[in-house]
């Protein structure tokens, strides 16, 4: 049926359905477009897409357990990501090139005196994690404020000559001392000081401005900042590397093997030092028991001497007889004092010795073994990580897809600063 068929209380009908069905379609697309806009703008928040990102890099030398697209930490946030991995010449004396980015504010935590690029083992898998540290003085490695190139003569004609601050170390005439640190107020002294060297023009940061984007770049070399710019090479970060736990315990077993033969020489030796002992101390006994008959008639001679009527009467003096006394009472004393030594040290060493072959035993059981379990285990570390590979390429893979994005959001942590910290050793730089 045509339309010009229908009577006119249809057709009125009809032209109010298709409006209402046009605006539904057009508030489900205005809906479905301002819902993708926050799903990208939250995303972008949440990844820190529209942050801006200072360079770094550092050298190691070897690149195991790191892959680019790892997290970089600092202070446990993580605060950036590796974004190149790359093997260097020959001839370099290190072996692998890292890059990576920090992302704001965290990059004003890093500063030329202190500030490092922390490789450690992260996992059992052989896994690794960069981390930086928190600088504890010197100068920012990046800065925001406008740089310039300044003649000494036009030094007075700056405007609010407080406001400007070194942007290099200024040396003295033998090039072997600084005379004024970078970052060091303008002012007449060090105009004066700086006349002294003999500079005709000098790199100044200007205070009063600060943007939103990186100006400069310190330069360890030269001593002070250069200008940045996107082709600008990164700053470099000292590297304190530590190798995979894999390795550690590699180079543990090794050191385990070579260091059985020496084990079991010092157990055959402690061995024999033990049996020669307990001979001494037979013999040693054997001594005591052949002296006591002597000292028993020598007690008995003594009685003699000194009997009423005897020969002792005469023969001997009462200070020699009281002297002989004495000496007779401490020899039975230690005599007996030593049978008592002797007796708890022969008990002793029993026990000594009977506990000594018992962990000797122990220890020849466990290292016999211990190839075996190692062997074995690289082998299960090897399988496991194999599959921890896969499955974290096939996360990654789902984390990509478009459909799934938002199912894999990471959860907030503690919020970041609102500004780079300064440095503890000259808080009040700017």
């Amino acid at each position: 049926m045509a339309l010009q068929d229908l009577t006119p209380q249809l057709r009125t009908r009809l032209s109010r359905m298709e409006r209402a069905v046009g605006w539904f379609v057009l508030l489900a697309a205005a809906l479905l477009v301002f819902g993708f806009g926050y799903y990208i703008y939250h995303t972008a928040q949440r990844k820190g897409w529209f942050l801006t990102k200072a360079p770094y890099f550092t050298l190691l030398d070897r690149a195991t357990g790191l892959r680019v697209g790892d997290p970089v930490k600092l202070m446990g946030f993580e605060v950036g990501q590796i974004t190149r991995i790359t093997a260097q010449p020959p001839y370099e004396p290190y072996n692998v090139y890292v890059e990576f980015e920090i992302k704001s504010p965290f990059y004003g935590y890093l500063w030329t005196e202190g500030s490092r690029a922390r490789i450690s083992a992260a996992d059992l898998l052989g896994k690794r994690e960069l981390e930086v540290t928190k600088g504890l003085g010197g100068t920012p490695t990046y800065v925001f404020h406008p740089l310039r190139q300044v003649p000494l003569e036009e030094l007075r004609q700056l405007p609010s000559p407080e406001k400007w601050k070194l942007a290099e170390d200024i040396y003295e005439l033998d090039q072997a001392n600084i005379l004024v640190h970078a970052l060091t107020p303008l002012s007449p002294e060090v105009t004066a000081r700086l006349r002294s060297v003999g500079r005709a023009e000098v790199w100044l940061l200007d205070i009063r401005e600060e943007r939103k984007f990186m100006t400069a770049v310190w330069n360890d070399r030269a001593g002070r900042y250069e200008p940045y710019a996107a082709d600008s090479s990164p700053y470099w970060l000292r590297a304190d590397e530590t190798p995979a736990l894999t390795e550690q315990l590699e180079k543990l077993v090794v050191l385990v093997e070579e260091a059985l033969p020496g084990i079991f020489a010092l157990t055959n030796r402690l061995a024999l030092v033990l049996d020669n002992t307990a001979l001494l101390t037979s013999n040693f006994n054997a001594v005591a028991i052949d002296t006591r008959p002597a000292v028993s008639n020598l007690a008995a001679l003594s009685a003699q001497l000194r009997g009423e009527g005897a020969l002792g009467d005469w023969l001997l003096s009462p200070d020699v007889r009281t002297q002989l006394e004495q000496s007779l009472t401490n020899a039975n004393t230690v005599l007996t004092n030593v049978n008592t030594v002797l007796t708890h040290t022969d008990a002793n060493l029993a026990a000594l010795a009977e506990n000594l072959a018992r962990s000797l035993d122990n220890l020849a059981d466990i290292t016999s073994h211990l190839n075996t379990q190692v062997a074995a285990n690289t082998n299960l570390l090897t399988a496991i990580s194999d599959a921890i590979v896969h499955a974290d390429d096939l996360m990654q893979g789902l984390k990509r897809h478009w459909l799934l994005r938002s199912a894999f959001r990471t959860r907030e942590t503690n919020a970041p600063p609102a500004q780079p910290l300064r440095s503890p050793r000259d808080a009040d730089w700017r």
